[in-house]
């Protein structure tokens, strides 16, 4: 009798720490979410500073607009390195080379091109 009393008594105190868990993963932003949030980041990726975005505030007009993302970069790859290091493929570019410097990791490159291909 004691051991189910007390079975219940540690499920009723774990309910909790099981709800938030379940509510935290439920909460968890998506990598399109990710990458705006790195595109918008005045510290990371800052793409708003310098380009016209979706629905991004106060944009730039520098470089070019950042629309149909997936229809002018079909291939990952090319717009990964465009974002890395722009001076591979335009050796004048003056857009920063966020990879190449370690502004931004590779992981949030992929998350940004998630992001831009939904543009």
């Amino acid at each position: 009798m004691k051991s189910s009393g007390i079975i219940a008594a540690a499920a009723i105190l774990m309910l909790p720490s099981l709800g938030v868990a379940a509510e935290s993963t439920a909460t968890l932003p998506t990598a399109v979410e990710k990458g705006r949030a790195l595109a918008l980041d005045t510290n990371k990726g800052n793409c708003i500073a310098c380009h016209m975005m979706g629905d991004g505030e106060f944009p730039g007009n520098f470089g070019p607009p950042l629309s149909q993302m997936k229809e002018r970069y079909p291939e990952r790859s090319v717009l990964r390195k465009q974002i890395g290091d722009a001076t591979i493929l335009n050796p004048k570019s003056i857009m920063p080379p966020f990879g190449k410097h370690g502004i931004i990791s590779d992981t949030e490159i992929d998350q940004i091109i998630d992001y831009l291909y939904t543009l």
